[in-house]
């Protein structure tokens, strides 16, 4: 799998289509494969970014 960095932004794109996935019965494997994550990175954004919305990222990255 290619290997890119994504902005917070994206990555919050990313976890809010994998919770709407899950809620329609999908699995975590199969959220992965759709969001093009693996199963390790999916749970570290979803630990570090959980719940934030994309202008509170922006301002997270601002502030570092």
């Amino acid at each position: 799998m290619k290997r890119t960095r994504h902005t917070a932004e994206q990555i919050i794109r990313k976890l809010k289509t994998a919770e709407q996935l899950i809620a329609q019965g999908k699995t975590v494997v199969e959220v992965c494969r759709v969001i093009e994550v693996t199963q390790p990175t999916y749970h570290r954004c979803r630990q570090q970014y959980g719940g934030m919305q994309a202008e509170e990222a922006r301002r997270l990255t601002q502030l570092e």
